[in-house]
């Protein structure tokens, strides 16, 4: 196997995890957060913890990608995708469809996606790699 290969496998999840939930974030930025604002205020946690989807759906998957501190990116990233089930798709976590899919499926792919990335780390084609947060 080429040496090269656990590394190459990195940068593929790093840049697949945070390219596609990038898109989700810039959603958001695009059309605004007002349905996520009123989630929170209706559970009476304050609108402002509504804005930090865009640190977990925009800033830290542009990290991952340029692999700049890919274990806080990735920390970040799980972080989001657990508050985005709590907040929007507690409901589904225990749905599946007709197909079989998982209610969460697309929050849980990014969430231990990103986990995955916590332990594994950015990998040698990171912008990044002698910090432990790399």
């Amino acid at each position: 196997m080429n040496s090269t290969a656990p590394d190459t496998g990195k940068l593929i999840l790093r840049v697949t995890i945070g390219g596609l939930l990038l898109l989700h974030g810039l959603s958001k930025l695009i059309k605004g957060i007002d349905g996520l604002v009123e989630v929170h205020e209706s559970k009476g946690i304050p609108a402002i913890m509504a804005y930090g989807v865009y640190i977990g759906e925009v800033l830290a998957p542009l990290m991952l990608i340029v692999g700049w501190r890919s274990r806080l990116a990735a920390g970040l990233v799980v972080f989001t995708m657990f508050w985005a089930i709590l907040m929007r798709h507690a409901a589904d976590v225990f749905i599946l469809s007709e197909s079989g899919a998982w209610g969460v499926e697309l929050p849980a792919l990014f969430l231990f996606g990103a986990l995955a990335i916590c332990f594994f780390g950015g990998g040698r084609f990171a912008l990044s790699r002698k910090s432990r947060l790399d």
